[in-house]
């Protein structure tokens, strides 16, 4: 393959994915990717209880054939493309996953799913798995970061298709001509996302983060066998078609000194990332109730003001369970009612409950354009809550909780992993994983690891 035409800051990138190594990485980003791999699991296994989940797994692999990755909360094994394909898809139903302000999305759900899958085929040892996933994580977020990519298009199944592939690639030993191949041709087969979907409540959204795993992995086989992409895809792509506006050397600036995978966040509500700023606003506002609860019958209003992308979720008739993760509205007003967050606030029960629905209406959302010139190193939102009597609450989020500068304590996250895994697996497979996962660089085999959990 010759490189020498093409464009010095791709160059620069496949280098440091072919290059990089478990000791480049330092502490702070192993302990990162660690962890956004062990909760990676546990929120694809829960996603996958889901009804159509369940159909899908059911339906998919009845034409595939035996493999030995897993499909995290099937109890099944599927070859690796496919379990990409599933587990990607469960990974963002019920809006655990992890996440990236500055990277503009959710690069973590995108990559895991397919690098896990493939160092079970591979045999990989546990540094090598790290490894792979930080670079794959890390490129394809220093991608999407440099574009000013539409609105209107949804991130996930877009520049995951890159990270994806890298990640597998660099399990597989791709050498640095590999890489850069593998990031054209990667960069061209990202889906036409809609963010829509979102305001809709439409599950066909969470087929894209799937889409990515299941892409990049196909990528990783077309250049094995010889498959060649444009000179500069990622430019056409994130320059042309998704966005108006790409800088290359945005992508490559202090790459390997700084690392994006290391301001991602972690999500203990399972609501849009947008959703939680408001949640911690209120959480802030019950704070100053005498009992911490409102009664939903004697708020008059709940006026909320916030930056853009939250003020966008204002829907107030929400339909199903998914679209109620969307909705500011719903959440602040199930979360009243039902007195917690939590997967119950938002589920079938929650969105047919005529107090909720009713206390929704009262929610009058604004985007407050100070706010959102705040956008992303605060993430602002405020709320007051006026009740018939005249009284009023306020209460207020500066940046969202689990952001790095505001993160969850590792008790909390821990805590997230076994209450979803225990609720799948039991205790004692969920504890066997997590010890595993908490020692991963220690890992020598992957494949023999997992031969060992039924997940």
């Amino acid at each position: 393959m010759v490189i020498a035409d093409r464009p010095e800051y791709l160059k620069k990138l496949a280098a440091f994915c072919s290059e990089t190594t478990l000791a480049s990485l330092g502490p702070a980003v192993v302990d990162r990717v660690k962890w956004i791999i062990a909760d990676s699991i546990p929120v694809i296994a829960a996603g996958m209880q889901m009804p159509e989940m369940k159909a899908f797994v059911a339906n998919h692999l009845k034409a595939s054939p035996p493999g030995n990755a897993w499909v995290f909360g099937a109890g099944m094994k599927a070859p690796p493309i496919d379990a990409a394909l599933l587990n990607g898809t469960a990974g963002t139903w019920l809006e655990l996953d992890e996440g990236n302000l500055f990277a503009k999305g959710h690069p973590g759900i995108q990559v895991v799913p397919a690098a896990i899958a493939a160092a079970q085929e591979l045999g990989a040892n546990g540094s090598d798995l790290l490894v792979a996933v930080a670079t794959g994580y890390e490129v394809s977020s220093r991608i999407h970061r440099a574009a000013n990519v539409k609105l209107a298009v949804h991130p996930h199944g877009t520049y995951g298709v890159i990270g994806a592939a890298l990640a597998v690639g660099k399990l597989k030993g791709f050498d640095t001509a590999r890489m850069l191949e593998l990031i054209n041709v990667s960069a061209t087969m990202g889906m036409t996302t809609s963010r829509q979907t979102l305001l809709d409540g439409a599950t066909v959204r969470n087929i894209y983060t799937g889409h990515s795993g299941y892409m990049g992995t196909m990528a990783t086989r077309l250049v094995e066998c010889g498959f060649t992409g444009e000179v500069d895809s990622v430019a056409a792509i994130y320059g042309k078609i998704l966005s108006d506006a790409f800088d290359p050397a945005r992508v490559v600036h202090d790459l390997g000194s700084e690392w994006l995978v290391t301001k991602s966040y972690f999500k203990l509500h399972p609501t849009g990332r947008y959703v939680h700023s408001a949640i911690d606003a209120l959480e802030d506002l019950l704070i100053k109730v005498p009992g911490g609860r409102l009664d939903p019958a004697e708020i008059a209003s709940l006026d909320a003001r916030a930056y853009m992308l939250a003020a966008m979720l204002q829907e107030k008739s929400v339909q199903t369970s998914f679209g109620a993760r969307f909705s500011v509205p719903f959440a602040l007003a199930s979360i009243i009612v039902r007195g917690r967050s939590g997967l119950g606030s938002f589920d079938d029960s929650a969105v047919a409950n005529p107090v909720i629905q009713d206390l929704a209406k009262r929610v009058v959302l604004q985007e407050d354009e100070s706010f959102t010139a705040r956008y992303p190193a605060e993430q602002p939102v405020s709320i007051r809550a006026v009740m018939r009597d005249g009284s009023s609450y306020e209460g207020h989020c500066v940046v969202t909780k689990g952001e790095p500068s505001r993160p969850h304590t590792v008790a909390e996250l821990s805590g997230k992993f076994f209450d979803l895994g225990e609720a799948v697996w039991g205790k004692p497979t969920t504890q066997s994983l997590f010890d595993g996962l908490m020692q991963l660089e220690k890992i020598a085999n992957f494949q023999e690891f997992a031969s060992k959990l039924t997940l």
